[in-house]
């Protein structure tokens, strides 16, 4: 059994996140399809706060993305995903702190869940809320697109960084959702950026890691409780 396990179920993007970076470093890992346990007991006791993901490496459990993938690069060899440069670095937090503000909640948690998410479990999609989203939608990709439209190869410059594999799994994801279906061909730039990290030898070991796509079964309780107010 690997010293790392992560704990998450497989179609969240923050879990993939992590598993990208941790396949990116070459750290052998166990996943813990947390699935028939989420909000319960167990899962509590990882994360109070019953989100994912969580990290245990030998006797110590971090939770929270930012932190764990922060922890990755700072406890294990291969190539560093930090800039050294300040300036980069904050550049690279911004971003973060961009996806987990704007680009999660609109892209996905408004948008995805409504068109993937909920349908494929017999849920109705609350138009409503797609709509509400679709503005910010559309500020989020103009500013990826006007950032990685200036010569930048990835989100910090020339070099991957962290702020790339945190994007991603969002963008990726979006793409299941006809509304993404239709507006990325008017984002060049985007799709480029995209081609050029699905090609990396990472995101090809990821990919053929991953189950099959399948419903999120507890996402049945979401409707109740963790579905947007527009």
């Amino acid at each position: 059994m690997p010293d790392v396990t992560l704990f998450g179920f497989p179609r969240s993007v923050y879990v993939q996140m992590v598993g990208i970076v941790l396949t990116h470093k070459e750290v052998p890992y166990h996943f813990h399809d947390l699935e028939t346990e989420m909000n319960t007991p167990t899962h509590v006791a990882l994360h109070p706060f019953e989100r994912v993901p969580i990290l245990r490496h030998h006797d110590f459990v971090v939770y929270e993305t930012a932190a764990i993938v922060g922890y990755i690069d700072d406890t294990f060899d291969g190539p560093r995903l930090t800039p050294a440069d300040p300036r980069q670095r904050a550049r690279m937090n911004q971003w973060i702190s961009a996806i987990n503000g704007y680009y999660y909640p609109y892209l996905i948690y408004h948008v995805s869940h409504e068109r993937n998410v909920f349908p494929q479990l017999g849920i109705s999609s609350d138009d409503k809320v797609v709509a509400h989203a679709m503005p910010k939608v559309e500020v989020c990709l103009r500013v990826l697109e006007r950032e990685l439209g200036s010569e930048n190869e990835f989100l910090c410059g020339s070099a991957l960084s962290l702020a790339d594999f945190y994007m991603l799994p969002i963008v990726h994801a979006f793409d299941f959702a006809p509304e993404g279906q239709a507006m990325y061909p008017n984002f060049p730039a985007i799709c480029a950026w995209r081609e050029r990290l699905e090609a990396l030898p990472t995101l090809k070991r990821f990919r053929a890691a991953q189950p099959p796509r399948a419903p999120i079964e507890h996402a049945r309780r979401w409707v109740e409780g963790h579905r947007p107010k527009y």
